[in-house]
């Protein structure tokens, strides 16, 4: 059983699908459209080669049509893959989904904060700046979230 990449829908074919119009030339590699994340009208762009996506407003992005169908209906790696018609079962039972604390999209937003409050700590230290307890004390609680997260979607 696995996810087998070359199962996926064509990009076009598969943004339409899901009520997306694609503005621009039809053979251009990057055509924009709607985003439904937040709702914005002419925010998102789409590359019709490899499915990636982009929204210049909200900033949900993702590599391929399976990312963004995971995003836009919170479901699990492999329940997306089958809705596309992209995971192979081979006729093994499946071990049971352990429920996860956060949902996909929660868990996302966590890891974007925790990234960015190491981030800003690691520019702090390259200019010099000795971290106090305090500031140890959150970076250890990030690596704690981050760690976490990551335990839970590990597959």
């Amino acid at each position: 059983m696995g996810f087998d990449r070359d199962r996926l829908p064509d990009p076009a074919s598969y943004y339409e699908s899901q009520g997306l119009h694609l503005k621009g030339p039809p053979r251009s590699k990057w055509r924009t459209t709607a985003c439904q994340f937040h709702g914005g009208s002419d925010s998102m762009r789409i590359n019709t080669e490899t499915g990636g996506f982009c929204c210049m407003a909200c900033d949900a992005k993702g590599g391929d049509v399976l990312a963004y169908h995971i995003q836009a209906t919170g479901k699990d790696f492999a329940s997306a893959a089958r809705d596309l018609g992209a995971w192979r079962d081979d006729g093994k039972p499946q071990r049971p989904q352990r429920p996860t604390s956060l949902p996909p999209r929660a868990a996302l937003e966590v890891l974007n904060m925790e990234s960015l409050i190491v981030a800003i700590e690691a520019c702090r230290v390259a200019k010099g700046h000795i971290p106090d307890e305090a500031d140890k004390a959150r970076l250890l609680l990030c690596a704690n979230r981050i760690n976490r997260i990551a335990e839970e979607y590990r597959a």
